[in-house]
């Protein structure tokens, strides 16, 4: 997509996230859909313990982001207490929009850390995206890498990046995620 700049942003938590977002889960997950349907949103989900939620958005301009953020429900109803967000400045695409999955049974893991070759890393992106090991994701400053593995083990996600030889396993850190959409 031309003119368009993929963002992610890390939403933290109320302290009573679970009991907080009852109120607010259907007309978030409602407002994530039709976001989708418009191309604005990439994917999201929370961390497993509900501290917090990551969600990737597809913008034409960062001024954007604040009002996609603070217009969610679940931002409004004081589920998310705050957010922090990093542009990607490569991103691969999902192959797919898969259904919405709210049971926790879709898990995944979120990979951070440099590369060591950015512009063979991206390509080795979507080599592991056209496997099936990747779901989406990029480099963020030029090497900092931050990828959605379809895994949820870690150890497993790490070490499908650390095989192509552009990311050395150990500097790699890795994180629970349930994909919800």
């Amino acid at each position: 997509m031309s003119g368009v700049i993929a963002v992610h942003v890390v939403a933290t938590g109320a302290p009573d996230y679970f009991t907080r977002r009852e109120a607010h889960r259907q007309a978030h997950i409602e407002r994530l859909v039709e976001l989708r349907g418009r191309g604005t949103l990439v994917g999201g989900g929370p961390s497993p313990d509900g501290r917090t939620a990551e969600i990737f958005y597809r913008l034409r301009r960062p001024a954007e982001l604040a009002p996609v953020v603070e217009a969610d429900p679940y931002y409004r109803g004081g589920v998310w207490t705050g957010y922090a967000s990093r542009s990607f400045s490569h991103f691969v695409e999902p192959w797919e929009a898969p259904p919405v999955v709210l049971d926790g049974s879709r898990r995944a893991t979120v990979v951070e850390g440099p590369t060591i070759d950015p512009d063979m890393a991206q390509l080795a992106l979507v080599e592991l995206r056209g496997g099936g090991r990747l779901l989406f994701g990029g480099l963020l400053d030029g090497s900092l890498t931050l990828a959605v593995m379809r895994s949820a083990d870690a150890a497993e996600a790490t070490g499908w990046l650390g095989e192509t030889g552009f990311w050395a396993s150990d500097r790699l850190a890795a994180r629970a995620w349930l994909y919800v959409l």
